[in-house]
């Protein structure tokens, strides 16, 4: 992942409005030529505000590879309006206390094609364990090509079926911590398991395990769950077919 050397290509006076360049032609194709992943990197450090992202990332904004540098300005404009209060506050809480970059939102690329996207980061450290920037990647949340990709995640997960279990428990976990998708949540699985180089069934266990050690319910949140769970259902068949 490495920064371009180019300058944005916008006309001067939608730079000087702060908004996108209109009627700019998407240099990536709607869709997505194969072997382009919905998922990729990015990097922020905080000195000097300096961005980097992958080909997925700047595909995700309409880029071709190499052809903008990211910056702060770059990406606050690529934000959906409405959205782009609550990136000026994150951005602040990321260099104010150093916090990680993530978030949900919606960016706008160079076509004016709106994606939902989710940014999931960590904090990068020095040799002094200070935090001098972080790093994850986006994940497109949006819907084209849904039908596609569904065929190719069942495909995998019937390929694990066979250890399946722990994966399902991983999805989950990600599904509910996340707000995604069974499938959003397997993308997330396949690229740590294509980053790490180890199966996805390891990182599945992985995360499982340490979720499970590391992290605490809050007892509210215990408290609303034992509601849902203890909840009286109306069964959608005869009641003759309840289990005993």
């Amino acid at each position: 992942m490495q920064p371009s050397q180019h300058g944005p290509r916008c006309g001067d006076a939608d730079h000087e409005r702060g908004g996108l360049p209109t009627g700019r032609e998407n240099k990536v194709p709607d869709r997505m030529p194969a072997g382009m992943q919905r998922i990729g990197d990015f990097r922020f450090f905080y000195e000097g505000e300096k961005w980097e992202w992958s080909d997925e990332v700047a595909a995700l904004h309409g880029y071709a590879p190499g052809e903008v540098e990211p910056t702060t300005e770059l990406m606050r404009r690529h934000k959906h309006p409405d959205d782009r209060a609550h990136f000026d506050a994150v951005l602040a809480e990321m260099l104010t206390n150093h916090a990680p970059f993530s978030s949900r939102h919606r960016i706008v690329d160079t076509s004016g094609r709106v994606r939902p996207v989710a940014v999931i980061a960590h904090s990068i450290t020095d040799a002094t364990r200070r935090a001098i920037g972080t790093e994850g990647f986006y994940l497109d949340l949006t819907d084209a090509e849904m039908a596609v990709w569904q065929r190719r995640v069942d495909d995998q997960v019937r390929a694990f079926r066979d250890s399946s279990g722990v994966i399902e428990q991983a999805k989950g976990m990600l599904m509910l911590v996340y707000g995604v998708n069974a499938d959003r949540a397997f993308d997330v699985l396949r690229w740590r398991s294509q980053q790490e180089n180890v199966k996805i069934r390891d990182v599945a266990a992985a995360l499982v395990d340490e979720i499970q050690a590391g992290m605490t319910i809050e007892e509210h949140h215990r408290r609303r769950l034992d509601e849902i769970v203890l909840r009286p259902r109306r069964s959608s068949e005869d009641t003759s077919d309840a289990v005993r």
